[in-house]
């Protein structure tokens, strides 16, 4: 687990998206020996409910999500699941 790399991520959501609730996991060690782990980049799982996904398709939210992170992409992370919802589908 590097708590480093999750607090970067925290640090960008939380600012990106003021979240109502987030939750990411490092399912990192679930993926050990696995191509994308040779790289150094971990596997998280992230659920986030922000007002800022409202009538956004999923497919924009994501989007969003990724925006918030592109850098860290293929380096700090190799893969991101996400589930972003609005406070009215909570």
């Amino acid at each position: 687990m590097n708590d480093a790399r999750i607090a970067e991520i925290r640090a960008r959501l939380q600012a990106a998206f003021s979240p109502l609730e987030m939750v990411l996991d490092d399912e990192s060690a679930l993926h050990a020996g696995h191509a994308g782990a040779a790289s150094g980049g971990g596997h998280y799982r992230l659920k986030i409910v922000s007002a800022q996904f409202e009538g956004h398709k999923l497919v924009t939210r994501h989007r969003l999500v990724y925006d918030s992170v592109h850098d860290m992409m293929h380096k700090e992370i190799h893969a991101l699941a996400i589930t972003a919802l609005a406070p009215s589908e909570v």
